[in-house]
């Protein structure tokens, strides 16, 4: 498929989600069908399917100013309207990060924040919860150019007192470049808006592709939310550089600072998957007096120079023309577009990009449904070995007296009040569960997190040193991690008394239960890393700060505090789906047996009461017995259906569709 361009891919990507979104329905709406549904199931089928819905594909764009972000965007994803959609000229033209998506729960508008909300003490992700503090600027999607008038807004400066853009944290004293920009009345020019969200139903945004375009250095410096959570979480971030500039001094803070990926053993390492140089403005070197093997030898030399300076290798850095891209895009110019050599790039994120994204999904999806399915096809084995019996009992009552009846009635009755017994045993376990998973949802409580939050915040702000702030912080990572990995703890109590229970009631009355599923701490332990690894990166070497250090600081504390928040909410989430599934298959197959002794006992009262109506009983059961096992191929065959879409190596190719979302 090295052929099929990055749009391509990702649109065979949306389909086949599709695809396995509609066989995930297929086999929620059988279940209901064949009478095999519970609440639990349904609810976990439709986190699966929501999470296919709600799938994005992050890519960021990263650069100093007059890179050709913009252009570069416009080249790869908006081509072909025929014009650009995002302003591209000399200059800065985003001067605050900019999401570019669809949300069709809401009209195609730009909605802008304002830079007066870094003043405030909340991260920008908070604000996305509170439309009001928002700017809304609607969008007339008919049109090319009044879309791309209302996008020139992205642009928009405004002058302020120095001593306001300071508490902003956009200006510093110490800085001789800041102080140049002081102007003779004391103001100096700031973005007007801090973050901007661009809802358009493009339909590659309609399908989940979010684009962020960010600022250059200044930004990304004193933008936690970008240094901290949308960089680091995009699914492939290109890092722009102009060959008519080379690497300067600015790219390469913003690369070894925010973007860098770890080198292993101080070596050239293949980085992290994503992670792309884009050497653009290379029309620069084309020069009618040189030869193209002799512009193509120059090139070479610059992505070779790139490369050694940034540490990568050379298959990492791709040299290329967005604007002549574009351009041949628009005219329909093969020859065009292949000398700016903008497919190459296309190609690289198409083969990487979209492939690692689908692993993620089919990683969850795969876990999620084989528990499933593994929970439905024991309980139709419950139903098939239920019934088994039943007609090796009935079998062995053909010619036999009252007595055996009546002694059979008794065998089953005994069998039932043993199982009673046993569901008392069950409730005892259920109020140790439920204390247990009060244990589990304290240890991982919001409310003391929230007090931890606390706690630190106010340390910060008495702080003036870097070692208290660093202290106040350490803090913080180490309670979440305590948080954490108490948790982890009870989760492992948890699991080994669900075992212990699945296990004795498998031995003692034939239950069909396997293991429950697990569920581990470690991807939030990973978490808090990652962000306690971005906070002393970026402030765990100074031993005194000035005062505007000791702003970024506290602003970047906003968006840490953010950052575990939404790691505990996730957790929270993700424990209470966990505990449902581990309940629900002993549940399932304990409705199911009492279901079945019931039926045991009435067919064998209604066989004592009337003799003649055995072997139709028997004719009953051996019919319900071909039924359940209709119902075990038929589950097989969904599953089939489902492994071959998780499986598959080649995306499937029909054109785009929307999944259904929940209503």
């Amino acid at each position: 498929m090295n052929s099929i361009n990055l749009i391509e891919r990702f649109q065979l990507y949306s389909t086949w989600r599709f695809a396995l979104g509609q066989t995930i329905v297929r086999y929620r709406d059988w279940l209901t069908e064949m009478e095999l549904a519970e609440v639990q199931s349904a609810s976990r089928i439709q986190r699966v399917l929501d999470r296919l819905s709600e799938d994005k594909l992050n890519i960021a764009f990263v650069a100093e100013f007059s890179r050709g972000k913009s252009e570069l965007i416009n080249a790869i994803f908006f081509a072909d309207y025929g014009k650009r959609i995002l302003p591209s000229s000399a200059g800065r033209t985003t001067m605050c990060p900019t999401e570019l998506m669809y949300d069709e729960t809401m009209a195609p508008a730009l909605r802008l924040l304002p830079i007066e909300t870094r003043a405030r003490h909340a991260s920008v992700t908070e604000f996305k919860n509170y439309p009001d503090e928002w700017h809304v600027r609607p969008l007339d999607t008919s049109s090319g150019d009044a879309m791309l008038e209302a996008f020139k807004h992205v642009s928009s400066t405004k002058r302020v007192p120095a001593e306001t853009a300071k508490a902003y944290g956009l200006f510093n004293e110490s800085d001789p470049d800041h102080q140049s920009q002081v102007g003779t009345d004391g103001m100096i020019e700031v973005p007007a808006w801090r973050h901007a969200v661009i809802n358009f139903p493009h339909p590659l945004l309609a399908q989940g592709l979010v684009i962020l375009d960010t600022p250059g250095l200044n930004a990304i410096g004193t933008e936690p939310e970008l240094t901290l959570n949308l960089i680091p979480n995009a699914h492939a971030v290109l890092f722009i550089l102009a060959a008519d500039t080379g690497v300067t001094k600015s790219d390469i803070d913003v690369w070894r600072g925010h973007i860098a990926p770890k080198q292993d053993s101080g070596s050239k390492s293949a980085g992290q998957k994503g992670r792309l140089v884009v050497l653009n403005k290379i029309d620069s070197l084309w020069d009618e007096l040189r030869t193209r093997s002799e512009i193509d030898a120059e090139i070479d030399k610059q992505i070779r120079t790139v490369a050694t300076t940034l540490q990568l290798q050379e298959k990492q850095v791709f040299a290329i023309s967005a604007q002549k891209g574009l351009v041949a895009k628009v005219h329909n110019d093969p020859q065009l577009l292949e000398k700016s050599r903008l497919q190459q790039l296309e190609t690289a994120l198409s083969d990487e990009l979209i492939p690692a994204k689908q692993e993620i999904v089919r990683d969850f999806v795969s876990a999620e449904m084989r528990d499933l399915v593994g929970t439905t096809q024991r309980l139709i084995g419950a139903r098939h070995a239920s019934v088994a019996e039943q007609l090796r009992e009935l079998d062995g009552l053909h010619g036999k007296n009252e007595d055996v009846v009546l002694g059979m009635m008794r065998k089953v009755t005994e069998e039932k009040n043993n199982f009673s017994q046993s569901l008392l045993r069950f409730q005892a376990t259920r109020a140790i569960y439920a204390n247990m998973q009060n244990d589990l949802f304290s240890a991982m409580g919001t409310e003391s997190l929230k007090e931890d939050v606390r706690h630190t915040r106010e340390q910060m702000l008495t702080a003036t040193f870097s070692l208290g702030m660093r202290d106040a912080m350490q803090h913080l990572f180490d309670a979440s991690r305590g948080k954490f990995e108490r948790a982890g703890r009870i989760v492992a109590e948890i699991t080994d008394m669900m075992a212990a229970m699945y296990k004795k009631f498998a031995d003692e009355h034939g239950l069909k239960l396997g293991v429950p599923m697990p569920y581990s701490m470690l991807r939030y332990l990973k978490e808090i890393d990652r962000v306690e690894a971005s906070y002393h990166k970026r402030f765990g070497t100074l031993e005194m700060i000035t005062s505007e250090r000791v702003i970024l600081t506290r602003k970047f504390f906003e968006v840490v505090a953010s950052r575990i928040k939404e790691a505990f909410d996730i957790a929270n989430r993700d424990a209470e789906t966990w505990l449902k599934s581990v309940m629900a298959p002993i549940e399932g197959q304990i409705k199911e047996r009492q279901v079945q002794l019931r039926r045991r006992l009435d067919s064998i009262k209604r066989i004592h009461q009337a003799t003649d109506t055995l072997d139709s009983r028997i004719a009953e059961l051996r019919a319900t017995d071909l039924e359940i096992q209709a119902q075990a191929l038929q589950l097989d065959t969904l599953f089939q259906e489902i492994e071959a879409l998780l499986t598959a190596h080649d995306l499937p190719g029909p054109p785009d569709m929307v999944l259904p979302r929940r209503r």
